[in-house]
């Protein structure tokens, strides 16, 4: 294929595949695709780790990295707010409520020594989703080979377009509303992401065969990318129809070989319809497209509504590190309550799939969706 994205990246086909796992984003990468490792989890270290992997195993083909990084943030005039300041700020309920929902669920405790929780309170830990932490984010991505640059929390910082610009790395950002996508491109953003309700993770309520559009009308002749509710040819062929140049996909890669999805939720994914997801703040205090479990439902409390971000995350880390940790028991709590983030695209991914035949299936059936279209015109 060959279209304006193509071209400003030097890949094959405009499919950005994004995913948290490394294996993921080379395999996409040499399939002739973008892959886009998402770093927010990355510590500095295990970064240029990840990202030095990445490099050795595509070659001289381009990949990207999605960082968080916000335009404002609270206490960025003092340093930034650490996770043990925000902890302080949660009521005591509410960390009662947490462990009565473990305490029902029978999840058992986990060792004091075991880490791993993205919001877990250490000391003087910055946020994730602070300058604090993704300042050297940005520096390492930078350092490496990497062709794209995106961020998923609002209009990048300005210092963010720049740095990128001084090293001739593309900037791409999310945009969940055609206002957004008009600020981004204000910004300099180069790539606009049109994330669509159905998506995975953080997303908006406007459905992508109305949101596409709008944002193509809105920033042209900058390029825009689809996203939400696409994993396959049929629907990618549909948003470059509405006028994106190429799609931007994270559930779907999910259940393929090469992700670390937690075995209980890839197992929940692969049997789930596209009616089994739902937009809840319980993991990260704003709505987040997610499977629905017994999670969900018992953050559906009228009591006990979930805090905002980042309080809720604080809030609930450690609990869902424990959860994920016990949830390998058939029929235990920890197995109903384990979720994670996923897109109504989940109906669809029902088998699993290596990450590069994703890839060429969606290739194939864009060219016979394209193709079909072709035939009833010249019928």
């Amino acid at each position: 294929m060959r279209n304006t994205i193509t071209d400003m990246l030097g890949i094959d086909v405009p499919i950005f595949a994004f995913s948290h796992c490394r294996d993921v984003v080379a395999a996409v990468s040499r399939a002739g695709g973008l892959g886009v490792l998402g770093a927010v989890a990355h510590s500095p270290e295990q970064l240029e780790i990840d990202l030095a992997w990445i490099e050795a195993e595509v070659g001289d083909k381009p990949y990207g990295v999605d960082l968080i990084i916000p335009a404002k943030y609270a206490g960025d005039e003092g340093g930034g707010y650490t996770m043990a300041d925000i902890a302080n700020l949660i009521p005591g309920e509410y960390w009662e409520y947490v462990d009565e929902i473990l305490a029902r669920y029978d999840v058992p405790p986990m060792p004091d020594d075991v880490g791993g929780a993205l919001f877990q309170v250490k000391g003087d830990q910055p946020l994730p989703f602070s300058e604090r932490a993704s300042g050297p984010q940005l520096e390492i991505s930078l350092a490496h080979r990497t062709a794209f640059v995106a961020n998923a929390l609002g209009p990048p910082p300005q210092h963010m377009i720049d740095r990128c610009k001084e090293e001739g790395r593309l900037v791409g950002a999310l945009a969940g509303k055609a206002v957004h996508a008009e600020r981004h491109v204000q910004a300099g953003v180069d790539i606009i992401v049109a994330q669509g309700g159905e998506a995975g993770g953080h997303t908006g309520e406007i459905g992508s065969m109305v949101l596409i559009p709008e944002v193509v009308d809105a920033v042209a002749p900058v390029p825009v990318l689809g996203a939400g509710g696409i994993g396959r040819g049929r629907q990618m062929a549909a948003a470059m129809a509405l006028g994106a140049q190429g799609v931007w996909c994270g559930s779907v890669w999910l259940t393929t070989e090469e992700a670390e999805t937690h075995p209980a939720v890839k197992a929940k994914m692969l049997k789930a319809t596209s009616a089994d997801t739902v937009r809840s703040r319980s993991r990260t205090g704003k709505p987040a497209r997610q499977l629905k479990s017994a999670w969900t439902e018992e953050w559906d409390n009228p009591e006990h509504p979930p805090l905002g971000m980042p309080l809720q995350p604080i809030l609930t880390a450690r609990a869902i590190a424990r959860i994920d940790r016990a949830a390998m028991t058939p029929g235990s709590g920890a197995e109903k309550l384990a979720n994670y983030f996923v897109g109504q695209i989940v109906g669809n991914m029902n088998e699993t799939k290596k990450s590069a035949d994703v890839v060429f299936e969606m290739v194939d059936e864009f060219i016979d969706a394209i193709n079909g279209v072709r035939s009833q015109m010249e019928a």
